[in-house]
């Protein structure tokens, strides 16, 4: 991978922009998707040659106030943001983790499997492979099996299409998630080998990634059309770990009262009998 993060970033924002909604011409003949170089420049109020040094990585040390006039001509949001602006100026990373030695905090270990064991509850590392999980979880998904990478998963298991409805969502929330939790470091061996697989195997992982979307949403939703108990509409939170190195407890619950709640509730009692 090219270690012009900045500059491979800010190429990927600004083909996804239209030029209407930016107030530029939009017809006529144009050899790229979105915008122009000079036309991000003239937007940003830089000079053309200076966002070609950006983008070719002869230029890794913009201003914030240059990063923030960029982010506004690339419409990117508050998270986007805060990425353009790590990728610009990125911390120091003191080697990188190997996940066979990773272990989960033991509070949390006891808490997902006594106190929420009617809860489906799992713990990711920063390259979303499942640590541990409690048995609910794993009965929800074959996703949160422990050892099982939940981005590997969602693209190359053929379980996860008939799973998940919302199977389309739920990869580009896997593959913006991924990016939120490595952050500009897409160098790291285990991201290389894990994005080079992905890329191999998957067009629709390849064009994702190629988005560079970075999401680290703290909440959302499923709808997951389960093989025991039908159909169910869950949300789900997501709460990183204090004191690990970027693990992410993943924390599925029903609306009190719903039907989504009884089948959850089902299918946990059929775990005791």
């Amino acid at each position: 991978m090219s270690a012009n993060h900045l500059g491979n970033y800010l190429r990927a924002r600004r083909d996804l922009v239209d030029p209407k909604e930016v107030g530029l011409p939009g017809g006529g003949r144009r050899r790229v998707p979105g915008l122009r170089r000079e036309e991000v420049a003239l937007l940003a109020g830089i000079s053309s040659e200076y966002y070609l040094r950006l983008e070719q990585g002869r230029d890794q040390n913009p201003s914030p106030s240059v990063l923030d006039a960029l982010a506004r001509v690339l419409q990117l949001d508050l998270d986007a943001t805060r990425h353009l602006h790590a990728l610009a100026t990125p911390a120091p990373r003191h080697g990188s983790p190997n996940p066979d030695d990773e272990d989960v905090p033991s509070g949390i270990q006891q808490l997902i499997n006594t106190s929420w064991a009617g809860t489906p509850a799992v713990v990711l590392n920063r390259y979303m492979d499942v640590l541990t999980a409690n048995p609910l979880a794993i009965a929800l998904s074959p996703s949160n099996e422990p050892g099982t990478n939940a981005v590997r998963s969602a693209f190359l298991d053929p379980r996860m299409h008939s799973l998940y409805l919302n199977w389309g969502e739920m990869t580009i929330r896997a593959v913006a998630s991924l990016r939120a939790l490595i952050g500009p470091d897409d160098s790291d061996p285990h991201i290389v080998e894990l994005v080079n697989e992905l890329s191999a195997d998957s067009e629709t992982f390849r064009r994702l990634w190629a988005r560079h979307d970075v999401s680290p949403r703290g909440a959302g939703a499923s709808q997951i059309d389960h093989p025991q108990v039908g159909r169910l509409e869950l949300r789900y939170e997501r709460l990183l770990l204090a004191g690990t190195d970027g693990q992410l407890l993943v924390v599925h619950h029903a609306d009190p009262g719903s039907p989504s709640a009884q089948k959850l509730a089902q299918l946990a009692d059929a775990l005791s009998v």
